[in-house]
Parts: C-alpha cells; structure tokens; sequence
C-alpha cells in the first residue's frame, strides 16, 4: 500500500514518462519509424493512463488490465469517453502487432492522425489527475 506522498510522486513521475514518451513518438516518426512511433504512442497514453489509476487506487496487473479498469472505472462513469477508450485498446494492438507479428510494419497514413488523439488523451487525464492533486 502506498502513502498519499508516494501515490502522488508516482502519479507525477507516469504523467511525466507519458509526456516524454510522446516526444520519443514524434522523433520516430520525423525518421519514418511508422511501427516504432505506434509503440511510443500506446505507451504514452498507457502511462497517463496508468497515472489515472493509481490516483484512484485503482489496481492493475497487466496492459489489459489497465485497458479494462479504465472501462470499468472511467468509460462507466462518463469521465473517459468511449471513443478514447477504443483509441487505447487500438494502440495496444498495434503495438502488439508490431512488436510481435511478422511482416507487419505500421505506415504513416495509419500512425500519423494518431497523434493528436494520443495527445488530447494525455491533456485529458493530466487535467483529470491534477484536478486531485491540487
């Protein structure tokens, strides 16, 4: 169980990783990465999500976990919407798929509009999440 101080240095530091995985997305696509910028983009929105969770002691234990909490706690409720939700769920496939999967590789017509998606996620639920902190 963690404290108040530790849950919130927690939440800040996966707030902080989602921003910057973000970056790393946006310089693999500037050197055509597509596949590579799928992965940074999932995981972006993966840990602004999992910041979401922890600051509602909601657990986790696994990317499909995560998926489904954000459902079951969020998407429920209205605060997530439901097209956001599936944008998560898209991500992760993709990344799967192009992490795992032969012959497949990610283009930028198909990452590209993702962008600004992942990143209206992420302001999202940073304005969710520090609405609580403060």
């Amino acid at each position: 169980m963690l404290t108040d101080d530790e849950r919130d240095a927690l939440v800040k530091y996966r707030l902080e990783k989602a921003g910057e995985t973000l970056v790393e997305a946006s310089d693999c696509a500037k050197m055509n990465h597509w596949t590579l910028a799928a992965n940074r983009l999932y995981y972006s929105a993966y840990y602004a999500s999992s910041a979401l969770l922890i600051q509602n002691g909601v657990v986790a234990k696994s990317h499909e976990g995560v998926i489904g909490m954000i459902g079951q706690n969020f998407v429920v409720k209205g605060i997530i919407l439901k097209d956001e939700a599936k944008l998560l769920a898209r991500l992760q496939n993709m990344r799967k798929t192009g992490d795992y999967d032969d012959f497949i590789e990610w283009h930028q017509e198909e990452v590209e509009p993702l962008f600004e998606k992942v990143e209206n996620y992420i302001i999202k639920i940073k304005t969710l999440v520090e609405s609580k902190l403060n």
